[in-house]
């Protein structure tokens, strides 16, 4: 009989010695009732192979197959693979190496007025960790972390960014549109949250076995308001140099943008920014005992900007007394007038260089649109007319929804979340007291230290800028840190930070949790970490 053809004919058992003790695999058959039961026996069995294999099939999606999945309230606009190697997301600074993924874009509405851009990066089934990290934003931009996402890809994490509602970083997104202000303030994050876990659910057939969130900025921000909003969404949150206090810090920036160009003849120049910071330096480095071009702590830095008066006029190299006035004001921070009660942080002595974009050169304050379109809704509104005290009380309540300044982090701890939070010392953007300041009224709150050490921690890092960047060691694993602490209950007693230039590290120090601080030895190189120990500075001597 050729291959594939069919025969109608009956064979002769009785003729045939192979047929006269037929046998199914291995087993005899005595009879035709016997042949007939072990046929039908088989045919269930593979009847019900091809149906395990249909659902194994069912339960792994293609990646392009997820653009029909059904979500509520939500479209699924593209599911592309993207293979290994340079990849350039269209609004990416630079491109990203990355292994082979599924490229998730949708689109969600949750409620009127609301439109939210999400990317879903899902790392091959083979290389996914059973983890997903949720990623964070930076001012009032509309733009991803790719960065993030491409860092927490090649590691093995699920991963996700929004667009928190609005295109660009014009706050007149927010004219008009109460919702997508509230998207910006803390939806867009928990929305993108909540489809992330449904589409990974789909993808790789089940949950992921822990969430994590890692933002740092407005990013640090979202990630508080996270613990605070929507507790149950995160194993683990790190917040990295938090804007959470955001009315008192936009109020920051335009108290410290008068002190230097409201009724100044001669306002503070950029020029003389790098002679104060060296003289900031030349008085305060060496406090903590090590001459390291490192401020430890500014706040133990008592350096005052009156030591750089010009004996007489103007020179490059001294400060006029009104320049002098203006300096002191941006150290000691917004105050009420009326109360003397202090609405926000100073920005820190070091930090001066960093000035120039923020307070020196700007026509007027960083933010002042947030005064004019969301809070006064007047596009003539002059910032002279700002009142401190009657002013900022009417933003406080007007617009609260966009601080996340909760205290109370009980149901986060409840639910056996960990969070960790970071914060440069030399920050010239978010000044560092105000992290301090929150993470001291959580303690309070809790109901002191102990209550707190045991799921939020805050980490101090001396000589690091905004995120990063700075002489100090600013480089370090928070979201691997945080792993151990979630999944195997290894609270972070330090941390080791690197200063890497040119790609080479020549320096590391450990980062302890407030308020302890790294303190030398007192022999081996001060550029290891090993030569350090955490203290309670209070409990040591200086």
């Amino acid at each position: 009989m050729g291959r594939g053809r069919l025969t109608t004919s009956r064979p002769n058992i009785a003729s045939d010695p192979t047929l006269s003790n037929p046998t199914i695999g291995n087993y005899p058959l005595r009879s035709s009732t016997e042949i007939v039961t072990m046929l039908v026996m088989n045919w269930r069995t593979l009847f019900a192979v091809l149906s395990l294999a249909s659902v194994a099939m069912a339960a792994s999606p293609t990646c392009s197959s997820l653009a029909d999945l059904f979500i509520t309230n939500t479209t699924i606009t593209s599911a592309d693979e993207v293979p290994a190697g340079t990849y350039n997301p269209s609004g990416a600074p630079s491109p990203l190496k990355v292994p082979a993924f599924c490229r998730v874009r949708a689109v969600s509405r949750p409620v009127s007025d609301s439109e939210i851009h999400i990317e879903f990066w899902l790392p091959l089934r083979a290389n996914w960790n059973e983890k997903f990290e949720g990623t964070g934003n930076g001012g009032f931009s509309s733009a991803m972390s790719f960065s993030t996402m491409a860092a927490a890809l090649n590691q093995g994490y699920a991963t996700a960014g929004s667009d928190t509602g609005h295109e660009g970083g014009d706050l007149r997104f927010g004219v008009g549109h109460p919702e997508k202000i509230n998207d910006w303030a803390y939806r867009a994050v928990h929305v993108m949250t909540d489809i992330s876990k449904l589409i990974i659910r789909n993808y790789y057939g089940r949950m992921p076995q822990y969430s994590y969130f890692n933002g740092c900025s407005t990013g640090g921000h979202q990630a508080l308001s996270e613990a605070q909003r929507f507790p149950g969404d995160y194993d683990g949150i790190v917040a990295g140099d938090p804007g959470n206090n955001r009315t008192h810090l936009i109020a920051g920036f335009l108290w410290s943008w008068e002190a230097i160009h409201k009724d100044a003849e001669q306002p503070l120049p950029a020029a003389k920014l790098p002679m104060i910071t060296k003289a900031a330096m030349a008085a305060c480095d060496a406090i903590d005992g090590l001459a390291d071009g490192i401020i430890d702590d500014p706040r133990r830095c008592k350096f005052d900007p009156g030591e750089l008066l010009c004996k007489g006029g103007n020179g490059d190299n001294c400060l006029t007394a009104p320049q002098v006035e203006s300096v002191r004001k941006v150290y000691s921070g917004a105050k009420n007038p009326r109360t003397g009660e202090r609405i926000f942080a100073g920005w820190p002595r070091g930090t001066e260089t960093s000035w120039t974009s923020y307070f020196v050169e700007p026509a007027e304050a960083r933010r002042n649109e947030f005064w004019r379109l969301w809070v006064f809704n007047d596009p003539n509104w002059d910032w002279r007319t700002f009142d401190f005290d009657r002013d900022m009380a009417y933003a406080d309540a007007k617009m609260a929804v966009v601080n996340s300044n909760d205290t109370d982090l009980k149901p986060f701890k409840a639910r056996k979340g960990k969070l960790v939070m970071y914060h440069g010392w030399a920050d010239s953007d978010v000044p560092p007291e105000d992290g301090v300041k929150y993470y001291e009224a959580v303690e309070r709150a809790m109901g002191g230290p102990t209550q707190t050490t045991d799921f939020f921690r805050l980490f101090m890092v001396p000589g690091m800028g905004h995120c990063g960047g700075g002489p100090g060691p600013n480089t370090f694993d928070a979201v691997g840190t945080l792993g151990e602490w979630v999944e195997h209950g290894k609270p972070p007693e330090r941390i080791v930070a690197s200063h890497i230039a040119s790609g080479v590290t020549d320096r590391t120090r450990p980062l302890c949790p407030y308020p302890q601080i790294a303190k030398w030895k007192g022999s081996g190189s001060i550029d290891e970490a090993a030569n350090f120990a955490c203290v309670d500075p209070s409990r040591s001597p200086q």
